[in-house]
């Protein structure tokens, strides 16, 4: 599968208010509805992302509906896949290396970067800081609420956050990737992705079934 991600012709400096400027240049949403292991995880939460970028930031939005939530994670670099969580992997050139962008639905981030999911570099404070995320729940970390839930998040990154490459900007990249939705901790583990993968259980560390992400 190929995902487009077009340019914006605006700045959009906050995570805020990414939500709004996808709307307002009428950027379609892609679901996320790849039930890659059936028998064990059957249950698929009602999920969906739109992206763009202004040449020095990729825009993220999710929306996300589920029967159950949970965000226990206090700071980045947790378990964030134990909580209710979306991730976006990029791998932005053809030397292996690929990102691991983990976020739960507080916007508590995990960010690693490496070629295979036994060995990875975590990204630095820094690069950290530069992420700016808005979440539709509030950012406190919350035990789990077994009740269902519609929430949202986005994300703003900026070209810093591929730490182990020297991107100039996004205009007319093409990359590799796949974006998922995940809790391993919620009472219905679920694990599904935009672009199928095929494995006997469960690993998102796959880029192998990448599909194409190409920016305008």
């Amino acid at each position: 599968m190929a995902l487009i991600i077009p340019k914006l012709n605006q700045a959009v400096a906050s995570a805020a208010a990414i939500p709004a400027a996808l709307q307002s240049a009428g950027i379609a949403y892609t679901s996320i509805d790849n039930v890659n292991w059936p028998k064990a995880f059957p249950y698929k939460p009602c999920v969906e992302f739109a992206a763009a970028h202004t040449g020095d930031a990729l825009l993220l939005h999710y929306r996300v509906e589920e029967q159950s939530v949970r965000a226990v994670a206090r700071q980045d670099h947790e378990h964030i896949w134990e909580d209710a969580c979306v991730e976006f992997f990029c791998m932005p050139a053809e030397d292996g290396i690929y990102y691991n962008v983990e976020c739960n639905c507080t916007g508590k981030l995990l960010v690693a970067a490496g070629k295979d999911r036994n060995v990875r570099t975590p990204a630095p404070e820094d690069v950290m800081k530069r992420i700016d995320r808005w979440a539709s729940l509030g950012t406190e970390p919350f035990d789990t609420r077994n009740e269902p839930t519609r929430w949202e998040l986005a994300l703003r990154l900026p070209v810093s956050t591929f730490f182990q490459h020297k991107l100039n900007g996004f205009d007319g990249l093409t990359a590799k990737g796949n974006v998922y939705k995940c809790g391993d901790c919620l009472p219905v583990p679920h694990f599904i992705s935009w672009n199928p993968i095929k494995t006997e259980s469960p690993d998102f560390h796959r880029p192998d079934f990448f599909g194409q992400m190409k920016f305008a």
